[in-house]
Formats: C-alpha cells, structure tokens, sequence
C-alpha cells in the first residue's frame, strides 16, 4: 500500500536508534535516567486544576467549542499580553486558540505556502517548522544557527532571489535547542526584514517566562510593525507545566489569525472548553508558580553545569529554557556520544543532530527530571568518563 507522496518524504525519525538502545537496556535492567525530553516533571498548580474540575461538571462545556476559542479565553490572553509585554490585543481578531500551539506551527505552513514557495527555517530548530512547509509542498531554505552569532540568524545572508521567493520566517526565542535569548533591536531588525520582502515573521515563543538570573525575556510583538508582518505563537505548557493539557495560542496580525482560524474551522473543532477555563485561570489567577518554577530549573540548570565542568566542559549558563545546548566531546558525531554515554552510564542526552544538520556537534540536556535524579546522572557520568579534554 503507497503512502502519500508527502509523508513518503517527511524526514527519518532520527532518535529511533537510541530509543532501541533504551529499550534493551531497561529490558536487562539498567536504570535508565533521561535527560532528553523537554516535559516539565513537575504538577500543573493546584488552582489550575480545581478550575478544569469545576468546569468539567458544567454541561454547557460539553458541547462543541468554537474553532477559534471562547472570547473569555481569548481575552485573558490579551490582558496577559498587556500586563507582561505592554502589547495591545483585541481578543476578537488578533487572537486565536490552539489546541497547543504545535498544532498552530504545524497548520500555518497550509494557510500561506504553496509548491514553490520557501519557508525560511531556523537550524538547529524544532522540527515542526520544517516539516509543516514540507508537509504544505513548500522548500525549506536553512538559517544556521552558530555560536559565533549567538545563535542569532544573518538576515543579511540570505540571498535576494530566496527570500523574494519566501513566504514564512521562522524564529523562536528563547530558543530550543540552544537556549539562546534575543533582544528588541534583533526583532526589529526582522520586522524591517519582513518588510523588505513581504514575508511573515512566526514567533514561536513559549518559554518567555522561563527565564533566570533577573532575565526578563521580550515578545517579538513588542517590536515596532510587529503585528504589521507577524504573529506569536505562544503556549500555557512551560509556564504552568501544561504539556498534556494542549492549550495554546497565536496572536498578532489580525489578517493571519483570521486565516489561521479558518483553516483550523475546517479540521478541528476546538479546544476542550473546560480546559480553556482552566487557562484563563492559570493567566489571571496567583503567578507564584512561576517564581517556583524559575527556581527550581535554575537549581537545575546550576547543577548542571558545575556538572559538566567537573567533566572538562566549559559552558556558560543558558539565561532561559529548560536546556542546556553543550558541544560533544573532539572525535565523536553527536549520535555516537550520546549512544557512548547510554551504553556506560545509562543517561539519555539528546543528540543535537536531531534538530538540523547545524546541531551536528552537539548534544542537549534538559532539566525537566527531578533534582536527585540529575544529580545521580552526573554522578554516573563523572564515574564513567572521569574527564574530557578538549583542545
């Protein structure tokens, strides 16, 4: 049976080996600890969940949303925006509800691309970027991300005929993999980008509250002519520690969010009401949580990397996101480490060459495991491998 032309091409699952390699190593009775995967272990706060509970026993929650979102939601997310970022937002056409946003991400690329066209896609990056354009029938043309520029892309690298041909940009900051943070004056530089060639910025910015050392993160829609080109797609699952809950949102150009709304009226219908009340109550209720949780992934992020220097890296410490972006170690491919340091310490790192052919070379850790165990992971790393020495 032939499958689609379109998912016959979808990119191969890269961590399929490493997943093996977990598998038999937990059937032989390794304990296995991984710091691969970006879920926040912690519990969404209490407060959010008596508000779902409560929303779940109303009957009028059990019928069909709208595709775009119950207003109320909608304009707790505008009033968020106006009291975080100092953006205005009118709920009814600048924003509108995603059953996480991945799904938004993913279903842009439908709305605005066709055969032909380009998306212009950060690497290393989340892969639903690429894979939605490709998906859509569009090329992808890669911005590499290197740490001479701070993870930053070169828009000044980008040759003319491509991005006259480019329909999307993408951008992502703090960013995952790399943990990179951007200012204003680098999204008003994309702004005057997006201008140049009539293209529209997606800001996918979901880790903007999860920030350390007093580093406030902007919105790119605070930019100048944001909302002119653009639209942010944002999430409640870092902030609240909401990953399975699937509750997001895309806000800026009315335009793009019309259309976005559009799309998904014809393939979904909606998120979970009760859910989205369960939202508003995380937007307006106590942010205490978010003070904790900051705390908590600084202890982490901290213990990570007095980590890896007691291994013989040294790295500096990533002001946002739950990652940790580190280079492999002189004569290894980011697979093969990471396979190296399964097999003799029993510690999942994510290799960086599963975000783009420019994550090549490194490796990423995530802080999202309970303390002890992360300390246990180093503490079997430091067994295992002593020290490495770079030149």
């Amino acid at each position: 049976m032939k499958v689609a032309d379109r998912v016959a091409a979808l990119p191969a699952y890269l961590f399929a080996r490493i997943e093996q390699k977990i598998e038999e190593l937990q059937n032989s009775g390794v304990d296995v600890i991984s710091l691969g995967i970006g879920d926040p272990d912690r519990p969404t706060p209490p407060h959010i969940v008596q508000a779902l509970k409560e929303q779940a026993d109303n009957s009028e929650n059990h019928r069909y949303p709208t595709s775009v979102g119950l207003l109320a939601f909608r304009q707790a997310v505008a009033d968020w925006y106006r009291g975080r970022f100092g953006v205005d937002l009118d709920p009814r056409s600048e924003v509108v509800t995603l059953i996480g946003s991945k799904e938004g991400i993913g279903h842009i690329a439908f709305c605005y691309l066709n055969p032909g066209d380009i998306a212009l896609i950060p690497d290393p990056g989340y892969p639903v970027y690429g894979i939605g354009s490709a998906l859509a029938g569009a090329e992808n043309y890669v911005l590499p991300l290197t740490p001479e520029r701070h993870f930053l892309p070169d828009f000044g690298a980008i040759p003319a005929d491509i991005a006259r041909r480019a329909k999307l940009l993408w951008l992502n900051y703090p960013n995952n993999p790399t943990g990179a943070t951007a200012d204003l004056e680098f999204f008003q530089s994309a702004v005057s980008f997006a201008r140049s060639y009539d293209l529209i910025i997606c800001h996918d910015a979901p880790y903007t509250e999860v920030t350390f050392d007093g580093y406030v993160a902007p919105s790119f829609l605070q930019a100048e002519g944001a909302k002119e080109v653009g639209i942010e797609f944002h999430s409640l699952s870092k902030t609240y520690n909401m990953t399975g809950w699937r509750l997001g949102w895309a806000a800026g150009n009315p335009e793009i969010a019309r259309t976005l709304g559009s799309f998904k009226s014809n393939l979904d219908s909606g998120a979970f009401q009760a859910v989205q009340y369960a939202g508003i109550a995380a937007l307006e209720g106590p942010q205490d949580c978010i003070r904790e949780m900051r705390q908590v992934y600084q202890q982490r992020r901290d213990i990570v990397i007095e980590g890896l220097r007691g291994l013989g890296w040294q790295v500096d410490p990533p002001r946002a996101t739950i990652y940790v972006w580190v280079p492999v170690p002189p004569g290894y491919t980011s697979l093969e480490f990471a396979e190296l340091v399964l097999e003799k310490a029993g510690v999942v790192i994510t290799q960086g060459i599963g975000y783009g052919a420019y994550g090549e070379g490194f490796f990423r850790i995530s802080l999202t495991i309970p303390t002890e165990r992360l300390i246990e992971a180093f503490r079997r790393l430091k067994e295992a491998f002593g020290a490495f020495v770079f030149d």
